[in-house]
């Protein structure tokens, strides 16, 4: 594992546990022997989320960080606040730990903190049916979580590509989106309530209402804060009924132009198809292979439209009238019926397992913006080297503007090379993203491996951030130096030097 802060490895670094027996035995105390992990290879079992630059490190027989020094897996609320009680009054370093999904590092130990599993809090508590809401402690797996509630007739409108790698408090704490966004909103239009464990044991409670006017939204301070400021415990989501129509259209689009005008107006006529999923002629290239409709016009979008059958009839008139407006043409449905069986899997791993440094990167951007973002970030990474690849789609359709989600690859070579242009490739989508006026992270969040560009987007706004973990975690004990914030003394950090 790294033992520098450019990433350069040293597997012997930090190999030994930080954690003195005396701490060692307390916590076992606590949450019981089976319950507290040691043993070398759980440690290495925890030592990285979904990273991609973690994979890469992995695949050379190192990490992006250390060891962790040990995992405790509390039972509940009363053990999680004995564990976080202990570690501030003996300055020991939690990290808080969902499925380890978040593919930006924010799980990853840096000094060797403990790792807290949250995983055994994963009961539904309560369906409020006249409510139309659901309380669920943050540990639970989100597709048991929507399993549960479609069994009652209900879903949560929240399924990410993730669903069934993720837990209901890691969506909350990544400020994620599902792939429903267009019509239900993002995680934090969802959330209604809360419960979480400061820094220092305190509980602290949102309650869940319609809405308020209490000062400042304490909610949102948690909702995207990743684990700095503390544990999330519990949540009550807003729920929606199963809909009563689900159908899904393919479209062949002349142009991007033309597409991008399609799904601005669509939103902002007040249509908000389930779906909507515009591919970039690269992306659509490969879901149409073979359909002679896309030979003239090689742009594919889906859309889905559901909800109660009149509603969903007339979204679906609307928006088809105003794609035909911008010439397109409807096409027969292979594309959508694909997406729908492959819609919670991951197509990184074959790339990944050949050697290729596989990523990807989503940003959002105003409907102004996006056209001269997408050509320029896709001709900075075409420019990298040869044999680079990039894609683009768009699947989170606001009336303001789009999530842009990209991949990029880059071909098998040296490590320290594709390291070095890796970086450089973040650095050239972030940096294009801020000059353009976007905003850097739409839905995987910030986790570490954003730090260095997320005070050019908040600017003042992490010094007010800053301050309050400083109030409310003075000896920055809880995922310290994660969301740009201050990291401790020694830690490792995971971005490499970036190409001269």
């Amino acid at each position: 594992m790294p033992s520098s802060p450019n990433g350069s490895g040293d597997s012997r670094a930090m190999r030994e546990s930080m954690l003195s027996a005396a701490h060692a035995k307390a916590l076992a105390a606590i949450v019981g022997e089976a319950f507290f992990l040691q043993s070398e290879a759980d440690r290495y079992a925890y030592a990285r989320d979904r990273l991609p630059y973690g994979l890469f490190r992995l695949r050379a027989g190192d990490l992006p960080g250390t060891l962790p020094s040990a995992i405790v897996i509390p039972a509940d609320e009363a053990q999680l606040v004995e564990i976080v009680k202990l570690a501030r009054r003996e300055k020991i370093r939690l990290i808080p730990f969902g499925a380890g999904s978040g593919v930006l590092g924010g799980a990853i130990s840096i000094c060797g903190e403990v790792i807290v599993d949250l995983k055994r809090m994963n009961q539904l508590l309560e369906i409020n049916e006249t409510d139309c809401t659901v309380t669920v402690q943050a540990g639970m797996n989100g597709g048991h979580f929507e399993e549960q509630l479609a069994a009652r007739g209900f879903t949560a409108n929240h399924l990410p590509q993730s669903l069934f790698m993720s837990t209901v408090g890691g969506w909350a704490a990544c400020r994620g989106a599902g792939q429903v966004s267009s019509r239900y909103g993002k995680i934090e239009d969802i959330v209604v309530g809360l419960k979480a464990v400061l820094p220092d044991g305190r509980m602290l409670e949102v309650r869940p209402v319609a809405r308020r006017a209490v000062g400042p939204s304490i909610k949102d301070l948690w909702v995207g804060s990743e684990g700095v400021f503390g544990f999330i415990t519990e949540l009550t989501l807003r729920i929606g009924h199963k809909p009563e129509v689900q159908k899904g259209v393919t479209l062949a689009f002349p142009s991007l132009q033309s597409a991008m005008d399609a799904m601005r107006e669509i939103s902002q006529a007040e249509g908000r198809p389930s779906v909507m999923r515009l591919y970039d002629e690269e992306e659509s290239r490969q879901r149409t292979e073979g359909m002679a409709l896309f030979a003239q016009k090689p742009i594919l979008a889906i859309l889905q439209f559901a909800g109660p059958k009149v509603l969903a009839e007339a979204e679906e008139t609307l928006a088809l009238g105003i794609c035909a407006a911008h010439g397109a043409s409807v096409a027969t449905n292979e594309p959508y019926d694909h997406w729908q069986l492959a819609r919670y899997q991951s197509y990184s791993i074959k790339w990944q397992t050949a050697d290729y440094y596989m990523d990807t990167v989503e940003i959002t951007g105003s409907w102004t913006a996006l056209p001269k973002m997408y050509e320029r970030m896709r001709e900075a990474i075409l420019g990298l080297q040869p044999g680079a690849y990039f894609g683009a789609h768009w699947s989170h359709i606001y009336p303001e503007g789009a999530c842009q989600y990209m991949t990029l690859r880059l071909p098998p070579q040296p490590q320290q090379q594709a390291l070095e242009l890796h970086h450089k490739a973040w650095d050239l989508l972030q940096s294009i993203c801020l000059e353009l006026g976007g905003s850097i992270a739409h839905h995987h969040g910030v986790g570490i491996f954003r730090n260095e560009w997320l005070r050019a987007e908040l600017n003042t706004g992490m010094d007010m951030l800053q301050i309050l973990k400083d109030g409310i975690d003075p000896d920055n004990l809880v995922n310290p130096g994660k969301v740009g914030l201050r990291a401790p003394q020694g830690a490792v950090s995971l971005a490499p030097r970036s190409v001269a």
